[in-house]
């Protein structure tokens, strides 16, 4: 597949996996923004216990991750996101059912929720590293960005809209079909014959080897940052806007539409110029932006604020991004052994500053943890 923007021709891999990323983009569309408010409602609106679902399904990962990836060589890498699919399917229908049974089926969705991890994000990463080209590698990071970015115009929306006139119960049915639907370009992976060598010791050992700090260091902050956005930067606007949910999916509607298009032109031009001179103006613009949603009061300070944002997001991510899959690539027969290192760190870092949002959020208010996410923002330049 060869496409003008592009200096040369899409693997057949990287296309299956951009193919089942879409799909999987469009689940977490209609999902993602709501889920925590969901698990919210369904929690007795207690946000540190949100947090604490959230915070188990981060340390389970770590746990598991370092004998997990042993397991992953019996299954084999293409197998494994097979079967991912529909594990996510399992996951998002044990979510659902936290209405009927709280405490069991948070312990359920924690289990699958883990397992999901362990089977998708290892055989991805390191096929998205083997499959991708160095001099196209910042574009097609754009892409999948671009991508999600798009389906985030348009599913927020929508998911607002049909959870506002029928519940979330047909929200959760479509979402399970997307991520089902991924079985289909997930067929089509060319094999990787990658084995993961380290045991678990010494995976440990190489985790905390000096030589890797700044890889361990960068991703324990983007991590970090990531899990802010992703859990409490959502359950803050739909407190913000009074439990509007068709005010929340059209607001971060409209606010991702602001950036699409410079995601493709900000992932080529990363192919271009200095990969680390765009990930350190976009982190400090980043960070910039965290500290300005700290004193939102209104809608419109949430459209301001957010629609900044997305601008700097993109200067940010697809730059770290990019550099993190070189990073994995130049590792050549070892880069799924620096995927799991990679991986450990970013879960890691969510991991922590999810203990330390339950102690701010509770003193001071859930909008003062966005103080830690600009502080992750910044050390992401250590990479």
């Amino acid at each position: 597949m060869n496409i003008h923007y592009f200096n040369g021709k899409l693997s057949s891999g990287f296309v299956a996996l951009y193919s089942g990323r879409m799909l999987q983009f469009a689940a977490s569309g209609l999902l993602g923004l709501f889920l925590p408010v969901y698990l919210l409602m369904q929690m007795g609106y207690n946000v540190i216990y949100v947090m604490l679902w959230y915070l188990a399904g981060h340390i389970g990962y770590i746990l598991i991750l370092p004998l997990g990836a042993r397991v992953l060589n019996k299954i084999g890498l293409r197998r494994s996101l097979r079967i991912s699919v529909f594990f996510d399917a399992l996951l998002y229908t044990s979510i659902f059912l936290i209405a009927r049974d709280p405490f069991l089926f948070s312990i359920i969705s924690v289990i699958f929720l883990v397992l999901t991890r362990m089977l998708f994000w290892l055989p991805f990463h390191v096929d998205f590293a083997k499959f991708t080209d160095r001099t196209d590698r910042g574009k097609e990071v754009g892409l999948i960005w671009a991508t999600k970015s798009v389906l985030g115009i348009l599913m927020p929306i929508v998911s607002g809209f049909l959870i506002y006139y029928f519940g979330f119960k047909i929200v959760f049915i479509l979402a399970i079909l997307f991520y089902l639907a991924p079985i289909i370009p997930f067929m089509a992976l060319p094999r990787t014959k990658e084995r993961f060598e380290w045991g678990v010791w010494e995976t440990i050992k190489n985790f905390f080897k000096k030589k890797n700090r700044s890889l361990v260091i960068a991703n324990m902050a983007n991590g970090a940052e990531n899990a802010v956005a992703l859990v409490l930067w959502p359950i803050f606007i739909w407190q913000l806007l009074k439990g509007n949910f068709v005010a929340v999916g059209a607001l971060s509607s409209l606010i991702i539409f602001v950036g699409v298009i410079l995601q493709l032109l900000v992932g080529k031009y990363t192919d271009i110029f200095s990969k680390r001179k765009l990930l350190h103006w976009g982190s400090i613009f980043y960070s910039i932006g965290w500290i300005v949603k700290i004193f939102i009061f209104t809608g419109f300070h949430i459209f301001i604020a957010g629609a900044y944002h997305q601008l700097a997001a993109i200067f940010k991510d697809t730059p770290f991004d990019a550099l993190n899959y070189e990073l994995l690539a130049d590792q050549g027969h070892y880069v799924d052994e620096y995927t799991v290192i990679k991986e450990m760190a970013v879960q890691i870092g969510k991991a922590l500053i999810i203990v330390f949002a339950i102690i701010i959020a509770f003193n001071f208010g859930i909008n003062w943890t966005f103080a830690l996410a600009a502080i992750a923002s910044l050390l992401v330049n250590l990479l």
